[in-house]
């Protein structure tokens, strides 16, 4: 993406949260955002498979035990 369109999207999305966002603010989050897409196509380019990444398993832990009243044990 070129600065123009970031610059505009960051404006729309802005406008469309109701965010203040002064100029020169808008310019910061511009930055950042082109230096993601950089990183982001470096990343694309990587000749990668599924297996070389796994993606973790959620598990939630196991809430501690409960007295009969209520409180922790």
């Amino acid at each position: 993406m070129d600065e123009k369109t970031i610059a505009a999207y960051v404006g729309s999305t802005a406008a469309v949260l109701g965010l203040p966002l002064a100029p020169e603010r808008a310019a910061r989050v511009v930055a950042h955002l082109q230096r993601t897409a950089a990183m982001a196509a470096l990343l694309e380019t990587a000749p990668l498979a599924p297996h070389d990444e796994p993606a973790e398993i959620y598990s939630p832990a196991a809430f501690p035990p409960m007295g009969d009243k209520g409180r922790q044990l």
